[in-house]
């Protein structure tokens, strides 16, 4: 059988203040072109379709539209929620998606046979996915109290609660002749982050070995780390990594899908298809004078200038690049031996007092800046 493992898709994203919604329609255009051509039996979204869980409108037509696209091409689609999505809210849309034949399970349901999918592909390939969406560390617990587990069995990390929810779920891996997989959004141990997780859920206390994945899967899909990359594990393990740079964090990433092709007696044969359609993400440095003599590049920048803060410093490298979504005093500049040598003593001093020691230990000479924080301090005073 042939899989289609893309996640992270994000899309709502607002970048830096920038709507990313026509990349996303390109990217998910891209994502749409890439099943017509290869023509897989399963296309599988491992978690965080959205950027926010109250999403608009407008994300939630984008979403369903590319989720039953993907259906038409012929292919199986498993869709799973992650930590970004509204669990419930994915779930709410259930009826639609059984109606359109997509397959969606937003949280984890009390029956955890509803989360072990099974199907044939046109060839007659038999497979079964246990999908497995984002857990928090509250409901990992909850999840292991639905699955009577036991008190002591509870009472532990929460990478042993996924280990077992994931045993649980994948006890029927023992047939021969069936593809087993397994979709999870989860971060696992020495995988790198791709640059613009959200790292409450990235951290060690969410981290899980790639043990808790048993040795009998042919293929592990994953999603919640945004770098495309293989895991080392019991068996194959991978995240696709999001089709299009998030963050600036990212911008080395190269956006694509995973396509995978394994039978029941061979091993998983792996290939990335980069997605090409959203703008780049890109840092550049410099004075005002560089800035003005570099090529921009077709992409969205951050910028790092190289000039001591003053006012009006952002409007004029918003002239000279105006696809300039973050601009910043270089943190070398600002790090630089010296730029701190004067503190600011709190103790007998005023607030304007203060607020000018502040601006002098960072180079800081525009007298205009000064001004108008004696105009604001003087408002709020009174």
């Amino acid at each position: 059988m042939k899989i289609l493992h893309t996640s992270d898709w994000h899309v709502g994203k607002v970048l830096k203040g920038q709507s990313r919604a026509e990349e996303h329609k390109a990217v998910l255009a891209g994502v749409i072109d890439i099943a017509r051509a290869e023509q897989p039996d399963l296309v599988i979204v491992a978690g965080d379709l959205y950027d926010t869980a109250a999403p608009t409108s407008e994300a939630t037509r984008l979403v369903t539209r590319a989720l039953t696209a993907l259906r038409r091409t012929g292919a199986d689609v498993v869709a799973i929620g992650g930590n970004h999505d509204n669990g419930p809210a994915l779930d709410a849309l259930r009826p639609w998606a059984e109606a359109a034949g997509i397959t969606l399970r937003g949280g984890v349901r009390e029956n955890p046979d509803e989360h072990v999918i099974d199907g044939t592909t046109a060839d007659g390939e038999r497979w079964q996915l246990a999908a497995l969406p984002f857990l928090s560390q509250r409901y990992a617990v909850r999840a292991l109290e639905m699955y009577e587990l036991t008190a002591a069995e509870a009472n532990q990390t929460y990478a042993d609660h996924l280990g077992r929810v994931l045993g649980r779920l994948t006890e029927g891996f023992t047939e021969p002749d069936r593809v087993h997989l397994v979709t999870a959004h989860l971060t696992v141990t020495g995988a790198a982050t791709g640059g613009g997780e959200r790292d409450a859920h990235t951290v060690l206390g969410y981290a899980v070995p790639a043990t808790v994945f048993p040795a009998t899967a042919h293929y592990v899909a994953l999603g919640h780390l945004h770098r495309a990359q293989r895991v080392a594990g019991p068996c194959p393990v991978r995240y696709s990594g999001s089709p299009l740079a998030v963050d600036f964090g990212e911008e080395e990433n190269v956006p694509s899908v995973t396509v995978v092709e394994v039978t029941a007696s061979t091993a998983a044969r792996v290939r990335e298809v980069p997605v090409t359609a959203a703008s780049a993400l890109r840092t550049v440095r410099g004075t005002l004078a560089q800035l003005a003599e570099i090529e921009a590049p077709d992409a969205w920048l951050r910028v790092y200038v190289r000039e001591q803060p003053r006012a009006g410093l952002r409007e004029e490298v918003q002239e000279l690049l105006p696809r300039a979504l973050e601009i910043r005093i270089d943190p070398e500049l600002l790090t630089a031996p010296g730029s701190g040598a004067r503190i600011a003593q709190r103790s007998g001093r005023s607030p304007r007092e203060l607020f000018a020691d502040y601006l002098d230990s960072r180079g800081h000479a525009d007298e205009g800046v000064r001004e108008l924080f004696d105009e604001l301090f003087e408002e709020v005073d009174h």
